[in-house]
């Protein structure tokens, strides 16, 4: 109640003062306590890598990677492409933690607020590249070495999404991204049950969970600024729509390739695979334009009430072409990370 209470009480203010993104970000970091007890998990309660591992003491323990291995062979060249691209994309957290931290009202000498969102959010992503990153060296179907030089340049290469340090685009972003992040790691844990990989299944899903939390968690920081800042929060999202959203993982590359030169084929496999296609990246849109509510806003500035009918009519536009896009066939290009 008391949250509500403030929050009419800025949305009146901002009639006669327009609040800066710093005003409204700092007005929002003082619910942060509630915020990561609401969509993040005590360290000492969550799941960690070792959970779903063999155990190095264990007297089992060459028998279970043997089992892997075997479970593992039945895994199509498509899907190990998409699994190592998906690693490789877990693995690059040191860049987007150092770009949360760039964005205004975030700053990371804040033990409170913002600063310990980003640094709990982090820690809860990092376990998701080292278990993925030791299951599939245990599996045997990858060149660790291949796969490792293109997680450092990932790293060394960094990233371009279009937000610079607007909270208002980095929170439509990552709203979206953890989205897909979610369908992409749910897709994989049903594919590898399908293969009769029970493990690497329960491990994809248990991602895809986390995920899921942290879509929400995005999600609700941008109700939030709806709430506080209407217009501004609107025209933020067409304008990020306008870009259009681009992967974490669109820098990747192989050894002795151009930035970027790998991520086209990676989509592909993807796509093709059913993983994620351009029909996902739609439904993305439409229910984030459904979940914040937009067809409902009002009080709209005139360019926020065209952004609004912009987003309103994109998901239409979105499926159209969605459903002219062929899926491409497989291309003569090596995955150097995978063995044949």
């Amino acid at each position: 109640m008391c949250l509500f209470v403030n929050l009419i009480i800025i949305a009146t203010l901002l009639e006669i003062k327009k609040a800066s993104r710093k005003e409204v970000m700092q007005h929002l970091s003082k619910e942060m306590d509630d915020i990561i007890g609401t969509y993040l998990k005590p360290i000492d309660e969550n799941w960690q890598p070792g959970d779903f591992l063999p155990q190095s003491n264990h007297p089992d323990f060459i028998d279970e990677i043997k089992e892997i291995q075997k479970e593992c062979k039945e895994l199509p060249y498509d899907y190990l492409a998409v699994l190592v691209g998906d690693i490789i994309t877990e693995e690059a957290l040191p860049t987007y933690e150092g770009w949360l931290m760039q964005v205004e009202g975030i700053a990371n000498q804040d033990a409170q607020g913002w600063g310990r969102w980003v640094r709990m959010w982090s820690a809860e992503e990092n376990r998701h590249g080292d278990l993925l990153n030791m299951f599939i060296y245990l599996s045997g179907r990858v060149d660790m070495r291949q796969m490792q030089i293109s997680t450092q340049y990932l790293i060394a290469d960094g990233m371009d999404i279009g937000v610079a340090n607007d909270p208002y685009l980095n929170f439509v972003y990552t709203s979206f991204q953890e989205t897909a992040t979610q369908i992409s790691h749910r897709r994989t844990a049903t594919m590898a049950k399908k293969y009769g990989n029970n493990r690497l299944s329960k491990i994809c899903g248990v991602i895809a969970g986390d995920e899921a939390r942290h879509a929400k968690a995005y999600k609700s920081f941008i109700e939030k600024i709806f709430e506080i800042d209407t217009s501004e929060m609107m025209l933020a999202f067409e304008d990020m729509m306008r870009k259009k959203i681009v992967m974490p993982a669109h820098f990747l590359r192989q050894q002795g390739e151009k930035i970027g030169a790998t991520f086209s084929h990676f989509s592909d496999a993807a796509q093709r695979l059913g993983v994620y296609t351009s029909k996902d990246y739609t439904d993305i849109v439409e229910t984030l334009v459904k979940e914040w509510g937009i067809e409902y806003m009002t009080g709209l500035t005139d360019k926020a009430e065209k952004a609004r009918d912009y987003l309103m009519n994109l998901p239409a536009r979105f499926r159209k072409v969605a459903e002219r896009t062929a899926i491409k066939a497989p291309l003569e290009y090596e995955f150097n990370w995978i063995y044949r």
